[in-house]
C-alpha cells in the first residue's frame, strides 16, 4: 500500500490551521479530512479506515492526549502525531507513552511536519501489508486438509520426515505425499516458503516461537 494512498485526518478546533495544514498536505498529494474537534472524530471514524492521526493537543471538549487514550480504547491503532501551541515536557511524555509517532509545537515546523507524517503512514502501510498477508495465509491454510495441516505444523515445527510419521503413524512416504499436496495447495516450492506463510497467520508471540525453534532444529 502506497502512502500517499492512505488519508491523513487532521483533528483541530482553530479553522484557520485546519485550512493552512489541509492546504499545504494538499499541495503535496497527500490526502485529508478535517475534524473540528475530538468528539467529531470519534463519531464518524470507521474501522476500515486507514493513514494517521494530526492531533491538536489543546480543543475544547476532548483534548488531545484524551483523544489519544479514547482511540486506544475504541481499538483504533492509526499513528498519531502531536501538535500543540502550548508544549510542556509532561504533555510530551504522555503523548509518547501513548505511542505518538511525534510531538510537534507550533509554528510547526513544515519539514519536520511532513517527515513525521511519512514515518507514521510507513508505520500504518507496513501493519495494513501485514494483515493483508495473515488474511491471505488464512484462506490458502483452509484449503488443507486435517492430515495436511498436522504434516504442516510438525514441519513447521523443525520434524523431519521419519519423526513426522512416527508421530502421525504413517508412513515416509505418505508424508512426502502430504508434504508435496499441501505446498502445491499454498503455492510454494519449499519448505522454507510454507514456514513463512504459515508464520504469517500466526499471532506475533506464536511467530517469535516458531522461529525460535527453528533456529535451534537441523536444517531440514
Amino acid at each position: 500500500m502506497q502512502s500517499r494512498e492512505l488519508t491523513v485526518y487532521l483533528i483541530d478546533d482553530d479553522p484557520s490551521v485546519r485550512d493552512a495544514l489541509g492546504l499545504l498536505l494538499g499541495v503535496r498529494g497527500y490526502r485529508t479530512a478535517v475534524f473540528a474537534g475530538g468528539e467529531d472524530f470519534v463519531k464518524a471514524w470507521q474501522p476500515e479506515w486507514a493513514g494517521c492521526v494530526l492531533i491538536d493537543i489543546r480543543m475544547p471538549g476532548m483534548d488531545g492526549l484524551e483523544l489519544q487514550q479514547k482511540l486506544t480504547d475504541m481499538n483504533c491503532h492509526l499513528p498519531v502525531i502531536v501538535i500543540t501551541g502550548h508544549g510542556n515536557v509532561e504533555s510530551a511524555r504522555q503523548a509518547f507513552k501513548a505511542r505518538a509517532v511525534d510531538f510537534l509545537e507550533k509554528p510547526l515546523d513544515h519539514a519536520r511536519l511532513i517527515s513525521a507524517i511519512d514515518e507514521a503512514l510507513k508505520r500504518e502501510s507496513s501493519v495494513r501489508e501485514d494483515i493483508q498477508r495473515r488474511e491471505a495465509a488464512t484462506v490458502l491454510l483452509q484449503n488443507l486438509t486435517a492430515r495436511e495441516r498436522e504434516v504442516m505444523e510438525l514441519v513447521v515445527a523443525g520434524s523431519h520426515n521419519r519423526e513426522i510419521a512416527q508421530a502421525l503413524g504413517i508412513s515416509v512416504r505418505t508424508v512426502e505425499v502430504h508434504k508435496s499436496r499441501l505446498m502445491t495447495k499454498l503455492g510454494v516450492d519449499n519448505v522454507a516458503d510454507m514456514v513463512r506463510l504459515s508464520m504469517a497467520h500466526q499471532p506475533a508471540p506464536m511467530m517469535q516461537e516458531v522461529a525460535t525453534t527453528l533456529a535451534a532444529s537441523p536444517a531440514l
